[in-house]
C-alpha cells in the first residue's frame, strides 16, 4: 500500500520564500524585521492617511474662513460748490468696490470725464440705481444731476469700516483670492519663507534636513524647515508644540493638502490665514487685513517695501512689530528685499531704492480707523435682534452713522488731550517725601485717568463719532455708556425749569435777569439737611441767573431749583432722558448718574429746538445682495418750547464767551458760535454744541476716586481740540449762529443793574428773553438817587460787591480767581450804606401767554 503525503500549497510557498532568504541568520533576521516594519508602517500610514483625509475633508467641506458681516460708515456727501477733484471721488468709489468698467462690479461703476465724473450704482449698492453726473470745473463742483434733475448734493457709496468680529477669538481678517494678491507680495513671501513652494510636494526634505542638522549639531534653532503648506497644516489642524510626532503628522497633512489642492489654492489659504500681529485687542489675520492695519490701504495698492515688511512679519509678528520695534522691523524688511534679489524677483536697484524708503505706517491710534468701542456697541445692538451666525453666514451689510473723518478727529483730540490730563495728574501726585535725612520728590502711584467722547448730529440723533476709553487694547470697558455722576453739566436743566416758568403758568416768572443770592445756605428735604458749597468757598452775593450758570455757582443753583420745585426739575430731566434723577437738592448739582451717551441725548433738547432725539448708531441692515432687512430711525419727542431751548442756548453761549468755559474754548482758539457747560464732580465733564455738532467729553477714574481737577481744565480742552478739527472739515465747516425762533427778543442789559442799558451805562451785555418777560426799566432809573450815587462813586462800570451781577467778565475764572476783597474808598463806603435797598419786583408774564409744551 502506497502512502502519499500532500504538502499544503501554502507551505510550499513558505518554503519557497524561506529558500529565497539569506542563509546568514543575522541578515535573515534583519530582513524579516524590515519586512515587519514596512508592513507596520504601511498599516499605520494608511490609518493616519485615512484619518487625516477625513479631517481635511471635514475642515474644507464648509468655507475655510467663515463669512462675516461688514460694517459700513456714513456715506461721504459731495455738495454743490465743494472743492474736490474727479480723481478724488474715483478713489473713494474704488475703495467702496466700484470699478471703472460698467458691469464688472455688482456694487457699481464710474466713468471719469474731462470735466467731472459719472457714477452708476450697481444692483448691490446702498443707493438707488439712478446714475449721477458730477460736473467739476477748476476743482469745484459746478453741478450735480441725476436723470435730468438738479441735485444740491450726492451721497457716495459708504466705505467699509471693519468686519463684524468673532467675540470669542477677537480676530479680524479680510478675505482675498490668489488673483487679487499683488505678484510682488507673493514673491516676497516665497523669497523669505519657501523658495521652492511651486516645486516641492508639500515638504522640502532638503531644507528640513538642514534645519535638523542645525538644531542637533550646532544647537541653533534659527532656521525653520517648514514649507508654507506645512505651516498651513500646523495652523489649521495641529497644536504649536515642538515634538517629533507633531512634525511627522504635519508633514503627512502637508502632503495630503498638496494632493487635494492646487498651489494657488494653498497660497490663497495661507495668505488669508497667516497671523501678522495685533491691533488693539484684535489679532490681524491675513495680508489684506494687515495692509489696512499697518498702511491703511487695500492690499492691491501696497508698494514693494510695504510688501517686504508684511512678508518679514510672518516669522515673529510681535517681536518685529513696526510700531513697537521699528528698527527690528526695518532690518527684517531689508532682509526680505535681499532674499527677493537672490530669487531674481527684483533687481539690485529696486532693492536699494526700497531699502532707502522709511517705514510709512498708518497712525497707531486704533480709534482713528477702526472705532472699536463704536463697533462693539453696533454688535451688541445687532445681536439683541439678529442671530449672530445669521449675520455672518449671510454676509449682512451693516450701515451705520459713523463718520470716519469725525472719528479720526475725535481719536486725535482724545490722544492729545489725555496726555495733558496725565501731566496735570502727575503734578497733583508729585510730593516731597523724606527718605532718611534726605527729602526726595516722588510721584505717588495712582490710577490712569479714563476718557469718553460722544459726538451727535443734534438734528438727527446720529452718533457720528465715539471714543470709549484711552486705549481699547488695554481696556474694552466702554466709558461712553458707563454711568457716572453728571456734575455741573446737569445745571442747565435746573435753569431750563426756571425759564419754563415764563410759559407754564407759574405765579413767579424767572428769567435770565432774575436775581438769586449766592451765599452759604442749608436746604431741607424731608428729614435731610443739604449744605452745598461753592468752589473754593467763594460766594458772589446777589447775581442774575445767567451769571450763576456762567460761573457754575452751586449754592445759587440749588436755590433756583428750590424756587422752581425739585419735582419740576426732575420731571424735565427724565423727559430729556436722564432716568436716574430724584427730586432732591443734590440733584441740582448733578449727583445722579448718567452716561456720556445719555447726556448727549439729553442735550439735544437745547440744540434741536426743544425736541429730544434718541442717539442711534445704525441706519440700515441689508443682506449680501443689498436687500433691506431693517431700517433704523431715531425716537423723537418735544420736551421744550423752542423759545426756552433757544434762551438756554443763549445762556450757555455766555458760559463759553464770558464764563468758566472761556479759557478752555475761546482761549484755545475755537471761534465758531457755540454753547456749552463745564462740569465737575468726582469727574471732569464738558457738554457743548454748535449749530451742526453736539459733543460730550468725560474724564475720570475707573475706581471712582476724585479726579481733583475741574472739567474746564480736563474735558473742555479735548472738546475744543475736537471742534477745531471738525470745523476744518468741509462738511462741518459751516457752523452758523444759532437760529432765534419767533417769540424771543434780544435785550441789551446793564451788567450792574440787570436793567435796560442806556448811554449812561455803557458796560452792558445782550441776553435773550421770551417776548414780554424782558426788563422794561432802564439802568439809570433804578432806585432813584442810589443808582446815581452808586454809579458815580464806583467809577461808572464796576459792580459793588453787594449788587446783582449779570454777565461775568471773561477774567472771572475760579481756577484763576480775582481778589474779591479789595478795600473800598470813602465814596464807596457811602454808596454801600444803601446795599439792602434792591428791587424785588417779579418779571412780567409773556405777552402772548403761551403755555409750555407738556413733558
Amino acid at each position: 500500500m502506497t502512502i502519499k503525503i500532500r504538502i499544503p500549497k501554502g507551505r510550499r510557498d513558505a518554503g519557497t520564500i524561506l529558500r529565497w532568504l539569506p542563509r546568514d541568520p543575522v541578515l535573515r533576521a534583519a530582513l524579516v524585521a524590515f519586512l515587519i516594519l514596512a508592513v507596520s508602517f504601511t498599516v499605520l500610514f494608511s490609518y493616519f492617511y485615512i484619518k487625516y483625509d477625513r479631517i481635511i475633508q471635514k475642515r474644507f467641506r464648509t468655507p475655510v474662513f467663515a463669512n462675516s458681516a461688514k460694517i459700513y460708515a456714513l456715506p461721504q456727501t459731495v455738495r454743490e460748490g465743494e472743492k474736490v477733484e474727479p480723481r478724488e471721488i474715483a478713489i473713494e468709489l474704488r475703495r467702496a468696490g466700484y470699478t471703472d468698467e460698467q458691469g464688472q462690479s455688482p456694487m457699481g461703476s464710474f466713468r471719469l470725464l474731462k470735466d467731472g465724473i459719472e457714477v452708476t450704482p450697481g444692483p448691490e449698492s446702498y443707493h438707488s440705481p439712478e446714475p449721477a453726473l458730477i460736473s467739476i470745473h477748476d476743482g469745484k463742483v459746478d453741478q450735480i444731476t441725476s436723470n435730468g434733475t438738479d441735485l444740491s448734493a450726492y451721497e457716495l457709496e459708504p466705505q467699509l469700516v471693519t468686519a463684524l468680529f468673532d467675540a470669542e477669538q477677537r480676530s479680524k481678517r479680510e478675505i482675498v483670492k490668489y488673483n487679487d494678491i499683488p505678484p510682488m507680495m507673493v514673491q516676497a513671501v516665497l523669497a523669505i519663507e519657501d523658495r521652492r513652494f511651486f516645486e516641492h510636494s508639500g515638504v522640502n526634505f532638503v531644507r528640513t534636513a538642514e534645519a535638523v542638522w542645525g538644531d542637533v549639531v550646532h544647537q541653533r534653532r534659527e532656521q525653520g524647515g517648514s514649507t508654507l503648506t506645512q505651516q498651513l497644516a500646523r495652523g489649521f489642524f495641529l497644536t504649536p508644540e515642538k515634538t517629533i510626532r507633531r512634525k511627522v503628522t504635519e508633514m503627512l497633512i502637508a502632503e495630503e493638502l498638496e494632493q487635494k489642492f492646487t498651489k494657488q489654492q494653498i497660497f490663497d489659504f495661507y495668505a488669508n490665514w497667516v497671523d501678522l500681529g495685533q491691533r488693539g485687542s484684535f489679532s490681524i489675520g491675513g495680508f489684506a487685513e494687515a495692509s489696512k492695519a499697518y498702511f491703511n490701504k487695500d492690499l492691491k495698492d501696497i508698494t514693494l517695501p510695504e510688501a517686504a515688511l508684511l512678508a518679514g512679519l510672518i516669522q515673529r509678528p510681535s517681536y518685529l512689530s513696526p510700531y513697537r520695534h521699528p528698527e527690528r522691523a526695518m532690518d527684517r524688511r531689508n532682509l526680505v528685499l535681499e532674499a527677493m534679489v537672490d530669487t531674481h524677483a527684483i533687481t539690485r536697484e529696486q532693492a536699494d531704492k526700497a531699502k532707502a524708503a522709511p517705514l510709512k505706517l498708518a497712525p497707531p491710534n486704533v480709534e482713528a480707523s477702526d472705532a472699536p468701542y463704536y463697533v462693539d456697541m453696533v454688535r451688541d445692538t445687532l445681536i439683541s435682534k439678529f442671530n449672530e451666525s445669521e449675520l455672518n453666514d449671510q454676509s449682512y451689510r451693516i450701515y451705520t452713522t459713523l463718520d470716519p473723518e469725525l472719528q479720526r478727529a475725535a481719536a486725535q483730540a482724545v490722544e492729545t488731550g489725555i496726555k495733558l490730563v496725565d501731566e496735570q495728574v502727575k503734578k497733583l501726585r508729585t510730593k516731597k517725601v523724606k527718605v532718611g535725612k534726605k527729602t526726595e520728590i516722588k510721584v505717588l502711584p495712582g490710577p490712569l485717568a479714563q476718557v469718553a467722547l460722544v459726538v451727535l448730529d443734534p438734528h438727527t440723533g446720529a452718533v457720528l463719532a465715539l471714543v470709549g476709553g484711552r486705549d481699547y487694547g488695554w481696556s474694552q470697558l466702554n466709558h461712553a455708556v458707563a454711568k457716572r455722576p453728571t456734575g455741573s453739566i446737569f445745571k442747565p436743566f435746573v435753569y431750563t425749569a426756571a425759564m419754563n416758568t415764563a410759559l407754564d403758568g407759574s405765579q413767579t416768572v424767572l428769567t435770565p435777569a432774575s436775581i438769586v443770592t449766592d451765599a452759604p445756605s442749608s436746604f431741607s428735604y424731608g428729614d435731610q439737611i443739604y449744605e452745598p458749597r461753592n468752589y473754593k468757598e467763594e460766594y458772589k452775593g446777589d447775581i442774575s441767573l445767567r451769571y450763576a450758570l456762567a460761573m457754575s455757582l452751586n449754592n445759587a443753583t440749588v436755590k433756583v431749583a428750590e424756587e422752581v420745585g425739585y419735582d419740576k426739575v426732575a420731571d424735565l430731566a427724565r423727559s430729556a432722558g436722564i432716568a436716574s434723577v430724584k427730586a432732591t437738592p443734590a440733584m441740582a448739582l448733578g449727583s445722579y448718574d448718567a452716561s456720556p451717551l445719555d447726556m448727549a441725548g439729553a442735550y439735544t433738547i437745547f440744540a434741536n429746538k426743544g425736541v429730544r432725539l434718541s442717539p442711534i448708531l445704525l441706519r440700515s441692515v441689508r443682506n449680501g445682495k443689498g436687500d433691506v432687512i431693517a431700517n433704523y430711525n431715531t425716537d423723537q419727542r418735544q420736551v421744550l418750547d423752542p423759545r426756552i431751548a433757544y434762551i438756554m442756548t443763549n445762556m450757555m453761549e455766555g458760559v463759553i464767551n464770558n464764563g468758566l468755559g472761556f479759557s478752555a474754548v475761546r482761549g484755545r482758539g475755537f471761534t465758531e458760535p457755540a454753547a456749552g457747560k463745564t462740569g465737575s464732580s468726582h469727574d471732569g465733564w464738558f457738554a457743548g454744541y454748535t449749530s451742526n455738532l453736539l459733543c460730550i467729553v468725560w474724564i475720570g477714574y475707573d475706581d471712582y476716586s476724585d479726579l481733583r481737577l475741574t472739567g474746564g481744565v480736563t474735558a473742555a480742552p479735548i472738546w475744543t481740540e475736537f471742534m477745531k478739527k471738525a470745523a476744518a472739515l468741509p462738511q462741518y465747516s459751516d457752523m452758523k449762529s444759532f437760529q432765534q425762533p419767533t417769540g424771543v427778543v434780544d435785550v441789551q442789559l446793564d451788567k450792574i443793574t440787570n436793567r435796560l442799558a442806556t448811554p449812561t451805562c455803557p458796560d452792558d451785555y445782550v441776553s435773550a428773553f421770551v417776548a414780554g418777560t424782558e426788563p422794561h426799566e432802564t439802568c439809570d432809573a433804578q432806585e432813584g438817587m442810589k443808582g446815581f450815587f452808586s454809579r458815580m462813586f464806583s467809577g461808572g462800570n464796576k459792580p459793588l460787591p453787594t449788587q446783582a451781577q449779570g454777565e461775568p467778565s471773561i477774567q472771572e475764572d475760579p481756577n484763576n480767581p480775582q481778589d474779591p476783597k479789595k478795600k473800598k474808598g470813602f465814596f464807596g463806603k457811602i454808596a454801600g450804606i444803601f446795599k439792602d435797598d434792591k428791587s424785588s419786583s417779579p418779571a412780567p408774564k409773556p405777552a402772548d401767554g403761551t403755555q409750555a409744551v407738556p413733558h
